[in-house]
């Protein structure tokens, strides 16, 4: 590496001009329009013709490369704005839009769409949450220009536990002296600007880690040294590469925010970061659905045979995957509209969506293989893209945001939301369930690091109390509401009863089953709110009760509560929709935005 300065050095970072941000017009257009220009240019995944197409990216992720093609649409588009604030010459000013126009990015490469974008997003969120005014414009800049970020919080030696951070910076008379290895870092290699994450302090607690803005290119040889490159399982075509500081100088000045509030930031950044990748891995599995729905057609015997038990397996495994993606989705919504509406409260929010996403998304891809039975292992064509998903969406469960970190986050609430939240609460806003529609701008400052209330439960006493419809469906949905609002009953008083135990909380061991049933409950919640508002957006297939009880049935039987199957006419009602919006060509979410095949 060489031997110029870092990023912080002086007014204006080396290689980067001193003059105003580079002239970015800013979108009036909303997300979904966006996004669906986003698609349009994908084009048709099956075409071989398709550069940007299966047969293209399930090239380049045999040669474990990164998908060039698919990178040089991305620029063509504009792209690295979606990820620079409004204020500084950018167009992210909802998370949701964020979302929406990555969704088809995701839904065609995992591994294109992290390695292109979401790894500089994280990396810069840390910067827009707790950098200078001159760090946030300094990295703004390197982003429109088509630069990369990167992003090193992982300690692979300890489970990822990133306030045991394996490299230290220590205080010098000139700044800070870094000596330590990050090992596993997305994009590295061709990246303009770090965030590094390092233990600042000797002693334990909150205040003894700091987060760095640096330089990768520009640090100190032999300070500074890449190790080689390591190739995953899955998101092969992403660079994962290593640094090793050994007496490594860099300015104090690189400092994000005061020394010593790195875990601060990192608490806050996780929400963002949390959510929105987590609401982005529904585009996956949408993948995957859709190619088992094609895959199941395609197999298709005489009409007379349609109710052998394959069939039968058949149908139930993708009718319900369909339900998952739409609960799971339901979830996602209600937290990414809580960062603008509910930024008190979404620490919570955002680890119950994430802690979700391997028990609900990966589950599902994994049920939909029994459809392709031996296809599964096909790397080409249109059933390529199957494996390559199987192999990528988990990856986006690992990590700093793993399922055990998720479950850390909310443990610790779990006494003071039994008292404040679980009884007698008033409801969310109902804007919070109302997919598309605007959002005031998001407010860093109002991200709390933990939640002392939260409204989303208060839908499940208030919903079972409220389903007025006398059909077969809309008597299911009551009666599964009503278990679920006992179920958060029966959570509240075992909280208030480990915690009068205890007298110091709800310890880990105890705590970690209880955050399993609380996040299914969330769901549920978020379920009633999505499906009592369809009706006011017009959404037909939405407002009615099938789909909604067939997604709280599925987390009854999760919690283990003994409930009656839903009619067999839910089960109908929507095998119809998956297949109407298979021909159609519509995505499997709550937005039922055309997709390009």
């Amino acid at each position: 590496m060489s031997t110029a300065p870092t990023v912080a050095d002086g007014a204006s970072p080396p290689g980067v001009g001193s003059g105003p941000l580079r002239a970015t017009p800013v979108s009036a257009e909303p997300g979904q329009v966006r996004a669906a220009r986003v698609e349009s240019a994908l084009g048709d995944p099956a075409d071989p013709a398709n550069p940007y197409g299966y047969a293209a990216l399930l090239a380049a992720d045999r040669l474990a490369e990164r998908f060039h093609g698919g990178e040089e649409l991305l620029d063509s588009l504009g792209m690295p704005a979606e990820f620079v604030p409004v204020g500084l010459g950018g167009r992210l000013d909802s998370y949701e839009d964020l979302v929406a126009v990555m969704r088809p990015v995701f839904r065609r490469d995992v591994g294109l769409a992290m390695g292109y974008g979401m790894m500089s997003w994280m990396a810069a969120s840390d910067v827009w949450l707790a950098g200078t005014e001159e760090q946030r414009a300094w990295l703004a800049r390197l982003l429109l220009d088509g630069q990369k970020a990167a992003i090193a919080q992982h300690e692979t030696a300890h489970s990822n536990d990133y306030v045991r951070s394996g490299v230290t910076a220590r205080r010098t008379a000139d700044g800070l002296l870094l000596n330590g290895v990050k090992p596993l870092i997305n994009n590295l290699e061709r990246a303009r600007a770090l965030v590094l994450f390092c233990r600042t302090g000797e002693t334990a607690g909150s205040r003894s880690h700091s987060a760095l803005l640096l330089r990768p290119d520009a640090l100190p040889a032999p300070g500074a040294a890449l190790l080689p490159r390591r190739v995953a399982v899955g998101l092969r075509g992403c660079r994962f590469a290593g640094i090793e500081f050994d007496g490594c100088p860099v300015p104090a000045s690189a400092l994000l925010g005061p020394e010593g509030t790195g875990v601060a930031t990192a608490l806050r950044s996780f929400q963002l970061s949390r959510t929105v990748i987590a609401s982005c891995a529904v585009a996956a599995v949408d993948t995957v659905l859709r190619t088992a729905v094609m895959f199941e057609q395609s197999r298709s015997l005489p009409a007379r045979a349609g109710h052998t038990a394959d069939a039968v397996r058949a149908s139930a495994a993708t009718t319900g995957a369909f339900v998952n993606l739409l609960l799971y989705d339901s979830l996602a919504v209600f937290a990414l509209r809580a960062l603008h509406l509910l930024p008190e409260q979404t620490s919570v929010y955002s680890a119950a969506l994430k802690y979700l996403l391997p028990k609900v998304l990966i589950e599902t891809m994994y049920d939909l293989s029994t459809v392709l039975g031996s296809g599964i292992y096909t790397r080409e064509g249109s059933l390529g893209i199957f494996q390559k998903h199987i192999r990528d969406v988990p990856v986006l469960s690992l990590g700093h945001a793993g399922t055990a970190a998720c479950q850390a986050t909310v443990i610790p609430q779990l006494p003071r939301l039994a008292r404040t939240s679980w009884q007698g609460a008033q409801p969310p806003p109902d804007a919070l369930f109302r997919p598309g529609t605007p959002v005031p701008p998001a407010t860093a400052a109002r991200l709390s690091l933990a939640s002392g209330h939260e409204a989303l439960t208060a839908c499940l006493p208030l919903a079972a109390d409220d389903i007025t419809g006398t059909g077969p469906a809309e008597r299911a949905l009551a009666g599964y509401a009503r278990a679920l609002a006992a179920e958060l009953a029966e959570l509240r008083a075992r909280v208030r009863g480990l915690e009068r135990d205890a007298r110091s909380g709800v310890r880990p061991a105890a705590g970690f089953a209880l955050v399993d049933r609380y996040a299914l409950l969330l769901a549920g919640a978020a379920v009633l709110g999505v499906w009592r508002q369809a009706g006011r957006a017009g959404d037909p297939f939405l407002a009615e009760a099938s789909w909604a009880a067939a997604a709280l049935h599925r987390l009854a039987r999760r919690l283990g509560l003994k409930v009656a199957d839903p009619p067999p006419q839910c089960a109908a009602r929507i095998r119809h929709e998956v297949q109407l919006r298979y021909g159609a060509q519509l995505s499997y979410d709550l937005y039922t935005t055309p997709v390009s095949g």
